[in-house]
């Protein structure tokens, strides 16, 4: 599974590298959009629901949860600093998926205890896409919480987050992730859609 999440760059607004991404066959998009205010997520939301709708894909919003229920979008994706997902599940019911950010083992433990849905972890490596970066956790890192996972038994999904590169992929899914979100990797292609398409193979292939 490819997750989406946005951002702008010089080519591309948030709504605008998100279409790149669905053009390409990408099911997932996580609309994040830290520096902006409501009635730019409003826009957002309003345009991208429509279209996610039409490719069959589905939209989570990050952090904001009243306007993920508000506009009736498929989820939303809290990070360490956000609404705790217990709160965000008491406020907007068992209908909406609810994912959360980890860095650590005890992380994910929390969130499983929280009742998430699925879990992004990282980051992988460095990544200019967000600022106050966790630490970064690496191969050994994700092998090191993994098989914590496994060994306590625990299911719930797990994307690798993060400066992740197309090289990475096999890497990462071998080790058990669920899934991959990229977002730089996208938009700094000449051609983001293709990209997306030539990433969906990759993993599919797996």
């Amino acid at each position: 599974m490819l997750q989406f999440i946005t951002h702008t760059t010089e080519r591309y607004g948030y709504v605008e590298g998100a279409i790149e991404a669905l053009n390409g066959g990408c099911k997932w998009i996580q609309l994040r959009m830290k520096e902006a205010d409501n009635d730019e997520i409003c826009h957002a939301i309003e345009r991208l629901k429509p279209l996610c709708q039409e490719k069959g894909a589905i939209l989570i919003l990050d952090d904001y949860v009243q306007l993920a229920a508000q506009y009736d979008i498929d989820g939303v994706h809290l990070g360490k600093n956000d609404m705790p997902p217990a709160e965000a599940r008491s406020l907007i019911g068992e209908k909406y998926i609810i994912g959360g950010t980890a860095n650590t083992f005890d992380d994910i433990t929390n969130l499983v205890a929280q009742g998430v849905d699925y879990i992004g972890l990282g980051p992988f490596k460095h990544t200019d896409t967000k600022q106050n970066l966790s630490p970064i956790l690496g191969i050994e890192g994700y092998k090191n919480i993994l098989s914590q996972c496994r060994a306590t038994g625990i299911t719930t999904p797990i994307v690798a987050i993060g400066g992740i590169e197309p090289d990475d992929i096999a890497t990462l899914l071998h080790m058990g992730v669920s899934g991959i979100a990229l977002s730089g990797t996208i938009l700094r292609a000449d051609n983001p859609a293709e990209t997306t398409r030539k990433i969906i193979t990759t993993i599919n292939n797996i």
